[in-house]
């Protein structure tokens, strides 16, 4: 398709056209010039392609449906991700669909956000590197994606219109970060900007997270398509950089974009520039279109339940209670023993070709009794099924309970206002314990829920939304036909009011303000050594590892050259497993407040028993450095830090302090109301008023005998000395310094940092 030319021949109002959606799902054509439509399809966990025979538009074909984003980032591999988008694209091909829209990666700022399990983590770095996974299994099947929803799109309320007002540091170092790895890695087809506005601008209309962050400092070469009805202004909006407006407005935004063209308030060049991107897209799909492609629906349907088993996270096992004795008298207790839960409600509902649950999957393994224990059509306790349930499980050797939050607690479109599972189920729990002491708790949610009868339970296995194979990738685990490995993609607190975001979620009216800034999830609870129900990265398996050997490039070096880290972990279990190893930095003394340690490295893998096996991390620059607000980029200053190698972000096995040397400065500027200490704390200025510290010591006699007045005395006169900005030493040295004086030292110390 030679795309130049074929826009040359168009005319305004076509290139208008092109800039919208042709209905629901499809890019338009124009048919005069041969140019074909697309279609994109919601995702991202599975193909939901609309059925086009149907008038619904909601009806969509058999597909299956793999784990959702809350369960696949526990997987901590990044491998099993690529697989599951290779899967993806290869079912896109077959289903002669171009962009599938996902993977979603916003961090989950608070436990309470309704679309949490689209999303993969609380961590930036981790939800980048998977959402870079995922994006290139797909696209390795000539089928683009469509990474979102960009930007800080972290709630369900007022989702269409609400203010997110984060600072410039949280943003490049939380919320852009979510996004950056995955952009500049992977580089995605297209990218999908969110309904809600950052610091007052709408997402589809906002130049500077469009155009210069995206665009110019990402690099990123695609096109942007808003979300589903997110379009504002459309004429402002085109200019910033949404080239794609979906749905189709039936023409009503064509016609604004055309007769702002012809008006002279939008330059033709910037429509033929989003022609041209979404020109480049579609025929980059067409020209590489497998018309052979094959949807083996039931080998996916395994892989899915492979990827399932391994993202599965085991949060306790008292007395071994895991794995099941297919001797024992074992109960599966819970309607999602039968009818799991498996994803989310909303936009990204798979019509699934079959569903595999635990009750059935079991027959392989033992045999199993079922009593459903409570309804999910509403939070009512139902006395007749709570018998059945106490009495089975009185009389069986374990009882296993299914349980979890049904969509009446989670969905897209709303948020959860507590972090509770249904009071049904809680009681049901307690009721089963107060017979059987051997009881295991399997959980089915897509964000962290309290456990009030956690101390009483002696197993609690973590499935999340675990896609439609849940029940086969559930007894693999609960029966020992594998371990678990999966790892906490985020901290579960133990209540609500300990989150960060507690008292500034959802907000209020059409604003919300994140004021807890950088510190998210374990970066805040690390920073207030504040106890968790489980931290971030935690996992328990059947078998052990142990961690040894662990060697660095370099004790010194430059943010350029960056690091090498090796260690050997070896299963000293009597089982095979995988083992999610962490690394994580901390700056041991910074001149900002930075979070305790931060997750830079992650790497899965497999042993036997008694093999052991190396484990390598690169770390670059990016891995040292903070967002500086003065310099508006990111900075690297020298010290030393601590590299920590875990199996948890509070299970750090081992550590090394190295050293970086970094040449480089944050600028410096001094006025007579900058304060002593400031100047003091930095190498290049601290000479320039040297002689009025000494002055200031002198005169105050704090380098003398300070005995009559005493210690505390000497400590007020040393912290004023910091804290006192410049112009108040002329008071303080009795005149000796004027404010000529203290003009003419701004001025040399303004004048070292401008060379």
């Amino acid at each position: 398709m030679d795309i130049k030319n074929l826009i040359s021949q168009m005319t305004i109002e076509e290139k208008a056209s092109l800039c919208s959606g042709a209905d629901f799902w499809h890019t338009k054509a124009v048919e005069r010039l041969g140019i074909p439509q697309m279609m994109v399809s919601d995702g991202p966990h599975g193909l939901r392609k609309q059925d086009l025979t149907k008038e619904n538009f909601n009806e969509s074909i058999k597909a299956v449906c793999f784990p959702a984003a809350c369960a696949l980032a526990c997987s901590f591999d990044k491998d099993l991700i690529f697989r599951l988008g290779q899967a993806l694209g290869n079912q896109c091909q077959a289903e002669d669909v171009g962009v599938i829209l996902g993977p979603g990666a916003n961090i989950k700022r608070s436990p309470l956000c309704g679309r949490n399990f689209e999303y993969f983590s609380e961590d930036p770095y981790l939800a980048s590197n998977i959402a870079a996974s995922h994006i290139k299994g797909v696209q390795s099947k000539n089928v683009g994606t469509s990474l979102k929803h960009f930007l800080a799109n972290n709630q369900e309320n007022r989702r269409m219109s609400v203010s997110a007002e984060i600072s410039e540091r949280t943003l490049h170092e939380i919320y852009l970060a979510a996004f950056e790895t995955a952009v500049r890695e992977a580089k995605p087809w297209t990218v999908m900007c969110s309904y809600n506005r950052v610091n007052g601008e709408y997402s589809s209309e906002n130049h500077w997270s469009l155009t210069e962050i995206l665009r110019e400092k990402w690099g990123f070469d695609g096109f942007v398509v808003s979300d589903w009805g997110a379009v504002n202004d459309r004429v402002k909006g085109l200019p910033a950089g949404l080239d794609l407006e979906m749905p189709s407005s039936g023409g009503v935004n064509d016609a604004k974009l055309a007769e702002a063209v012809r008006d002279g308030k939008l330059p033709e060049k910037a429509l033929d520039l989003a022609c041209e991107r979404i020109l480049t897209i579609v025929d980059r799909y067409l020209s590489g279109r497998d018309e052979k492609a094959v949807w083996d629906k039931e080998a996916d349907h395994e892989l899915s339940a492979e990827i399932s088993a391994q993202c599965m996270v085991l949060l306790k096992n008292e007395d071994e209670i895991l794995p099941l004795s297919k001797d024992k008298k074992i109960a599966f207790i819970g309607k999602f023993a039968e009818k799991p839960r498996y994803q989310g409600g909303g936009s990204s509902h798979i019509n699934s070709f079959k569903v595999t649950d635990a009750l059935t999957a079991s027959a392989k393994y033992a045999k199993v009794s079922y009593a459903q224990g409570y309804d999910t059509a509403e939070d009512v306790t139902d006395q007749a099924l709570l018998d059945e349930a106490v009495k089975l499980a009185a009389e069986s050797d374990v009882a296993v309970v299914f349980a979890g939050l049904t969509d009446l607690f989670e969905s897209e479109g709303f948020d959860r206002t507590h972090m509770g599972i249904p009071n049904c189920q809680n009681q049901l729990i307690e009721k089963i314990c107060d017979v059987q002491p051997n009881t295991v708790v399997v959980l089915h949610n897509g964000s962290p829920v309290e456990m009030p009868w956690l101390s009483r339970v002696k197993g609690v296995l973590e499935c999340y939304l675990g896609g439609q194979a849940v029940g086969q990738a559930q007894c693999r685990i609960l029966f020992g036909e594998e371990a678990p490995s999966g790892k906490l993609a985020e901290t579960f607190p133990k209540k609500l009011s300990d989150n960060p975001s507690f008292l500034n979620f959802p907000g209020e009216g059409d604003r919300v303000e994140y004021r807890e800034e950088i510190f998210v999830g374990y970066r805040y609870y690390d920073y207030k050594d504040m106890d968790v129900l489980f931290p971030f990265g935690f996992g328990l398996s059947y078998t052990t590892f142990e961690y040894t050997d662990m060697k660095v490039s370099a004790d010194s070096f430059s943010p350029d050259e960056g690091l090498e880290v090796r260690v050997t972990v070896k299963n000293t279990g009597k089982m095979a497993g995988r083992e999610a190893v962490q690394l994580y930095v901390s700056d041991c003394e910074s001149s900002v407040i930075r979070p305790v340690k931060e997750l830079k490295g992650f790497e899965k893998i497999y042993l036997e028993p008694g093999q052991s096996g190396e484990v390598v991390f690169r770390l670059d620059r990016r891995s040292f450095t903070f967002y500086s607000e003065k310099i508006h980029d990111w900075f690297a200053e020298s010290g030393d830090f601590c590299i920590m190698i875990g199996s948890s972000s509070r299970d750090i096995r081992l550590s090394k302090t190295i050293t970086m040397v970094s040449q480089e400065t944050l600028p410096f500027r001094a006025d007579p109301n900058t304060t002593m200490g400031d100047i003091m704390d930095n190498e290049k200025a601290r000479p320039y008023i040297q002689p009025l510290i000494d002055d200031y010591v002198k005169a105050m006699n704090l380098d003398g005998d300070m005995t009559e007045l005493g210690e505390a005395t000497k400590l007020m006169m040393e912290a004023q000395l910091r804290d006192n900005p410049l112009r108040v030493m002329v008071s303080f040295t009795d005149g000796r310094f004027t404010h000529e004086d203290i003009a003419r030292i701004c001025n040399e110390i303004n004048g070292e940092f401008s060379k």
